[in-house]
């Protein structure tokens, strides 16, 4: 009798072990994914928003620049392609941010969008698939835009993975944070080169979509840094998830107000004191504001003019899409 109650006891004990063992490390697991909650997210208030009297600001010492875009990562495994890195947040399975260089020449178009969606295979944990995203009702919302990417047929490629992937509203995708892509494809255009780093809010409680539970963000943010010398710029931009006709102006924020909700360290190489005054920063006239004009002057100069045709795009019914372009893609700007 003693026997089978110190056996009981021994088993007991061993249950508890293994219990604390593995409830220890989902819970290791979970916190080590979570970016820092956050209550609520205010929205910029255009109508308390005081913008910046500093302007640009000087660069008063060399620095290298290599993966200047990229946010601090202490612990964490970066996943690197060819045109951009991302930190893959396996949780909510999507990056938590994407950080890469445009530059003026690589916002020219050689290689055509592919539509071809994959899972990453660098993800070792596995990414989200096409069944997560299928009869969802959001669309699959690139992070780094393949239009960024057409400079590289592998760059492009690559574009199209899940882990750059995010779900979003088909108003916002479709709308203003295409407006959004567009705009910072003009400033790599005007500024030689800018560093962009692009992601969603993850916070706790989201709603998901799919078998790999993948988040649906409530809302997204952009920050550039044009480092050109003399001077340098930033700014940045938090956006809901959600169609909206207003001005690309009414969602600017300061970086710092960004690292406070995200949790992300933005620019950790630029010296301190630049750091500190472009985080600070808010100024929108530091920037131009005219994307389409620019997007003009590149096809004249680097395109040539054909005649217009009708867009070979596929619409959400299954039509081919009624509208006319000349663009060589034989796409219209919605279809790109």
């Amino acid at each position: 009798m003693r026997k089978k109650v110190n056996l009981l006891i021994l088993c007991c004990v061993a249950f508890g072990f293994f219990y604390l063992f593995f409830t220890s490390k989902e819970q290791h697991k979970q916190a080590s994914s979570e970016q820092p909650q956050t209550k609520s997210i205010p929205l910029p208030d255009k109508t308390n928003r005081v913008e910046s009297t500093t302007d640009t600001v000087l660069v008063t010492e060399e620095i290298n620049t290599d993966g200047l875009e990229i946010p601090a990562h202490t612990g964490q495994r970066l996943t690197r392609h060819l045109a951009y890195t991302l930190l893959y947040n396996e949780k909510h399975e999507q990056a938590a941010w994407v950080a890469y260089q445009l530059t003026k020449k690589e916002t020219v178009r050689i290689y055509d969008r592919s539509n071809d969606f994959n899972e990453d295979p660098l993800i070792s944990t596995g990414s989200a698939t096409d069944s997560d995203y299928k009869r969802s009702g959001y669309d699959r919302g690139h992070l780094a835009p393949a239009a960024d990417m057409g400079w590289s047929a592998t760059a492009m490629r690559e574009s199209f993975f899940y882990s750059n992937m995010s779900p979003q509203d088909p108003g916002f995708n479709r709308g203003i944070w295409k407006r959004l892509e567009e705009q910072v494809r003009t400033w790599a255009w005007e500024n030689e080169a800018i560093y962009v780093v692009t992601g969603p809010v993850l916070t706790a409680n989201l709603s998901q979509i799919g078998i790999n539970d993948v988040s649906i963000p409530n809302y997204y943010y952009k920050v550039i840094l044009d480092y050109s010398q003399p001077s340098v710029k930033a700014i940045a931009f938090l956006m809901p998830n959600q169609s909206s006709k207003a001005d690309l102006q009414s969602y600017v924020v300061t970086i710092n107000e960004l690292e406070q909700l995200t949790g992300i360290n933005f620019f950790p190489g630029l010296p301190d004191k630049q750091e500190e005054q472009l985080e600070n920063q808010r100024c929108e006239s530091c920037w131009t504001w005219s994307p389409y004009r620019v997007r003009a002057e590149r096809k004249n100069k680097h395109q040539t003019e054909s005649e217009a045709v009708q867009c070979s795009g596929i619409t959400k019914k299954g039509n081919r899409c009624k509208r006319k372009t000349t663009d060589p893609s034989g796409r219209c700007y919605q279809h790109q």
